[in-house]
């Protein structure tokens, strides 16, 4: 909104320094200060509130040392880091983008999941809250919206020279000339166009690109349905299972809104150079148009996670609820996948992909030990993996530390993976 309104005064009373909204370094920087601002400041606002009302934790006994101390801290928490994202966004970045677009759409739809299954949990009393069925139905909702988005808008497209668009069958929605280098003042110019394509970047692979159309390489060439209907249900996948392992990440104090900011950075990165056409260019990864504006929203999510910390950090005064974590998983999902980075999820969201799989492995082993031997066994002490460490005696605040490490080493070797071929 704030770009809109200084672009305007900069053209017209050429106002001294409101040329700075052009910038995308700018606002993202203005955009993490704000989110920064509200949570930290008006966050304690927002627990006073929740205290108010009564929206207290009901903790279970687990047997975890310290766990009982946490009942009746205020939850729902997640309004916070929503609000802090969604206001610094509205005001900084640029409303008609269709990817910041997604984005709000994103995170309003994930909070308004997570906020009725907190409410039903708090309010109604049911510790089930929303059922496993229509938390499900809400994310593949998502998956499915922002699947046929790109698969049909025409702002959602890919730079590619035109000349390899056309050898590729690719639907072209713009072509024009660019000027790549200048020889003894003699330009060199290369035909590009913007292209519809389900490609995406993939690590460790040469060239660095991979496209969803060759994995339906037996089916003849009017594919065009099918190749719509199989990237939905993969977007629908990603989204759904990011948003459940963030969700079983939130289990001790500050891990998830600690592990969402370095993954939200990373993201970050990855946003600035994809709509940056040199740096992408020498990168040899994906360009794609527009795709900067989510830089901002980066920006914010990274401020309302750093934010949340505030609070959130041991002893946590708040928790988020699920109305914060399946909002963070809902956003690196789709903010990963509309970057064609999705490919990288496994090796950036290590954290929350191990986690996942420590329930997983647990349950399916004490099942077949149960069937085998009449008597379940387990892998872990307990599941998700946090909670193991918290078994063998470790303080909550150390596992969310060295977690925090791993995150950041895994961060660093997703960002190099761009280079690996």
């Amino acid at each position: 909104m704030l770009h809109y309104i200084f672009d305007f005064l900069d053209k017209a009373y050429n106002i001294p320094g409101a040329g700075l909204f052009q910038y995308i370094t700018f606002r993202a920087g203005a955009a993490i200060i704000l989110s920064l601002i509200i949570t930290m400041i008006f966050g304690g606002r927002i627990i006073r509130s929740l205290k108010n009302l009564q929206v207290g934790e009901t903790v279970r006994d687990l047997g975890l040392e310290g766990q009982k101390v946490k009942e009746g801290t205020p939850t729902m928490g997640g309004i916070m880091i929503i609000l802090s994202i969604l206001i610094p966004c509205i005001l900084f970045a640029k409303l008609n983008n269709i990817y910041v677009i997604l984005m709000i759409f994103t995170t309003v739809w994930m909070g308004i999941i997570g906020f009725a299954d907190d409410y039903i949990k708090v309010f109604k009393k049911n510790k089930d809250g929303l059922s496993g069925k229509m938390k499900i139905f809400g994310q593949v909702i998502l998956g499915l919206v922002v699947g046929i988005t790109m698969i049909i808008s025409k702002d959602v497209v890919i730079r590619m020279p035109l000349e390899t668009a056309q050898s590729g069958g690719y639907e072209i929605t713009k072509t024009y000339s660019t000027v790549v280098s200048k020889v003894n003042d003699e330009a060199k110019i290369l035909q590009m166009a913007h292209v519809k394509s389900t490609l995406t970047n993939i690590p460790f692979y040469k060239g660095n690109n991979f496209d969803y159309k060759s994995l339906i390489w037996f089916i003849p060439d009017n594919s065009g349905l099918i190749l719509s209907i199989l990237f939905s249900l993969i977007v629908v996948f990603i989204v759904t299972a990011v948003s459940n392992a963030a969700n079983l990440t939130d289990g001790i104090d500050g891990l998830a809104a600690g592990t969402s900011a370095i993954i939200g950075t990373t993201l970050g990165v990855f946003a600035y150079v994809s709509g940056h056409t040199i740096i992408a260019g020498y990168l040899d990864i994906l360009f794609i148009p527009d795709s900067a504006e989510l830089v901002i929203f980066s920006a914010c999510f990274i401020g309302a996670c750093i934010g949340f910390l505030w609070h959130n950090s041991y002893p946590a005064k708040v928790f988020m609820g699920d109305t914060g974590s399946l909002t963070l998983g809902g956003i690196i999902a789709v903010l990963a996948i509309l970057l064609r980075k999705e490919l990288l999820i496994p090796i950036l969201c290590g954290i929350f992909l191990v986690e996942n799989l420590s329930v997983v492995l647990q349950v399916s082993y004490f099942k077949y030990t149960k069937k085998k031997y009449g008597e379940g066994r387990r892998i872990f002490r307990m599941s998700p993996l946090h909670h193991h460490f918290q078994k063998l005696g470790m303080h909550e605040s150390k596992i969310v530390t060295r977690f925090w490490i791993i995150g950041i080493m895994l961060a660093v070797i997703s960002v190099i993976t761009l280079k690996i071929r």
